[in-house]
């Protein structure tokens, strides 16, 4: 490490030190600032400063720890997730050496009284062949020393995202090796902003620009927070081609650029491509004499040439919170109820009396319902699962617990479907440790196989009828089976197979709930407790906030196990007629006795 490279410079300097010192944010910063464009002041806190907090706080143990347990390749998105958590816990938690926060509150001093933006600048993030645009983190409207430093915390941190560290590896890049440099500026908040594309980047041999334009802050249009009005305008002329309006209800509607602030940008656009050498992808916000870049870099061609690249998919790991807040919405009032209904409508079908026509119409029928569900469940429930992720992250931020997964405490003891099924199995097993000679019978039903047909399961609830205990017991397995089993599961229709049931109880008995739900023995406090804590941490002005966080939390935990059985309904009802038209078939000599209709779910 060159300890003549100074821990924090002024950003008109940046340029002057070499990219592997401030990455390639603050050096395109730097250089427009010397071309003359007007860019919001600011400061670079450089790289060495980052590995001196990584020094301090033995961080580089912690994150080889976690990167190198074993191949990205073979780990599962969830592992990577919960790698990344561990590793922003630690930054938050780790001292900031003196010398560095002693520079960072010095440079920041002629900011006093302002609001800041703090971005990520890492080396080699941006460039025309890879875009990590979206990956790293920002931190707006920071005020204060101690808000300041836990920003810069952040923005360090978010070098090892899940979707950062995810990208690297898709581009095969050496994570450990990676540096994150940070950009402090006085944030500019003006009432348009947005992006601009010196070329189309799906088209861009094309003669065409793009513009994007939200109200507001930009960080609200990278983010996906607002919908955009949308120009593709002439690169020769700045004519323009085509508007599209944002979808942004409740706000004025109405084009949020006029043809001067188009021509404007326009011009912006050509000029930095001629400054370059490359076309831009721009930030910017203001207009007219307030016109300001907020940052500048090369459009990246490998969007354009290659759809292979998930850079898109990785960003969508962490939707935003007003995406969330949007999803929570028309997941719990809409998708949900409407789910629910359909299983309920298609179990209550008699298609035991339809004609093979219309028979052969309800499985196509059922076919196109289901595959729309599960494409549903991709689009929109597995986002919306997002939300105890972003409860995760914001606990974490705001407490800086010892236990990353302190946050999953202020969750327990949420109603769910799968919660009151595994409690009434949990009961069934229990019956049968008070009714042990109940249980010898029944593991000796279930090591034999027995009870997996109409006939078989008639002549088991003969046999157990004659142990003490049996009659209440099948009555009550019976009862949970109308209740939780009208479902399907790899492939099988849970009530049509109650030996499988059967098989769960028996395995059970003897296993204490504690252990079977993955909690803590030694958990004493209430998740009330833990909310008040959060409250606590993160004062007054924000409680709305971050009951909104907790909220789409609690939300999105009860229904990650939820969707799955209310999609379980509706696979069961197709896998039901699928089973009819098979009778039927077998009936008819259309097909033989042990032939087998499958259905892909």
């Amino acid at each position: 490490m060159d300890s003549s490279v100074p821990l924090v410079l002024p950003l008109a300097a940046a340029a002057s030190i070499g990219d592997q010192w401030v990455g390639g944010k603050a050096a395109k910063l730097s250089e427009l600032l010397a071309f003359g464009y007007r860019v919001p002041a600011g400061f670079c806190i450089t790289t060495r400063a980052y590995q001196r907090f990584l020094e301090a706080g033995g961080l580089k143990r912690s994150i080889d720890m976690e990167t190198e347990r074993k191949a990205m390749s073979s780990m599962r998105w969830e592992e990577i997730w919960d790698a990344a958590l561990r590793i922003r816990t630690a930054f938050l938690r780790a001292r900031i050496p003196a010398e560095v926060s002693r520079a960072i509150v010095a440079a920041a001093e002629s900011f006093a009284g302002q609001t800041l933006a703090v971005r990520s600048s890492a080396v080699g993030e941006d460039s025309a062949e890879r875009s990590f645009a979206g990956l790293h983190e920002s931190v707006v409207g920071v005020t204060g020393e101690q808000e300041l430093l836990d920003a810069v915390r952040v923005v360090w941190a978010s070098l090892w995202s899940d979707a950062a560290l995810l990208y690297r590896s898709e581009l095969k890049l050496n994570s450990t090796g990676s540096m994150m440099a940070v950009v402090v500026q006085e944030l500019v908040a003006r009432d348009r902003s947005g992006v601009g594309f010196g070329r189309d980047p799906r088209a861009p041999a094309e003669d065409r620009q793009v513009i994007e334009v939200v109200p507001g802050l930009c960080q609200d249009l990278v983010d996906g927070a607002v919908d955009p009005d949308r120009w593709v305008i002439k690169r020769s002329s700045g004519e323009t081609i085509e508007w599209r309006p944002g979808v942004r209800p409740g706000l004025p509607q109405g084009p949020l650029l006029d043809e001067e602030n188009i021509g404007l940008i326009h011009r912006t656009l050509n000029a930095i491509e001629t400054t370059f050498g490359w076309p831009p992808d721009m930030e910017w916000t203001g207009y007219g004499a307030d016109f300001t870049v907020l940052q500048a870099r090369p459009i990246t061609a490998k969007a354009s040439r290659n759809d292979d690249d998930q850079r898109e998919w990785y960003l969508s790991l962490r939707p935003g919170r007003s995406k969330l807040e949007a999803l929570c919405k028309r997941v719990v009032e809409d998708l949900i109820p409407e789910l629910e209904a359909e299983g309920r409508r298609l179990a209550q079908e008699s298609i035991e009396d339809l004609s093979d026509t219309e028979l052969s119409a309800a499985l196509d029928d059922r076919a196109a319902i289901f595959s729309r569900w599960k494409q549903t469940y991709w689009d929109e429930f597995i986002p919306f699962a997002h939300g105890v992720r972003q409860l995760g992250t914001y606990y974490n931020d705001a407490i800086k617990p010892a236990d990353p997964y302190e946050f999953l405490n202020v969750l327990r003891h949420q109603p769910m479907i799968a919660a009151d099924r595994n409690a009434v199995l949990r009961d069934l097993a229990g019956y049968l440790e008070k009714h042990p000679e109940l249980g010898d019978v029944l593991r000796a039903v279930h090591t034999d196989g027995h009870a997996q047909s109409a006939e078989e399961w008639s002549s088991f609830k003969e046999t157990v009828a004659r142990v003490d205990g049996g009659p209440t017991f099948v009555r009550e397995l019976q009862r949970a089976s109308e209740r939780f089993m009208d479902v399907a599961y790899a492939g099988e229709q849970l009530d049509k197979r109650l030996d499988l049931v059967l098989h769960t109880v028996v395995e059970m008995v003897g296993i204490k709930p504690a252990s079977m739900a993955g909690s803590s023995p030694t958990e004493t406090l209430p998740p009330e407790a833990y909310e008040k804590r959060l409250l606590a941490a993160v004062g007054p002005d924000r409680h709305e906030e971050a009951r909104s966080v907790l909220e789409i939390a609690r939300l999105s935990w009860r229904l990650r196990d939820d969707d799955n059985v209310l999609l379980g309904r509706v696979e069961k009802q197709l896998l039901r007629a699928a089973g009819v038209a098979a009778e039927r078939l077998e009936r008819s000599g259309r097909i033989k006795p042990d032939a087998r209709i499958t259905v892909e779910s």
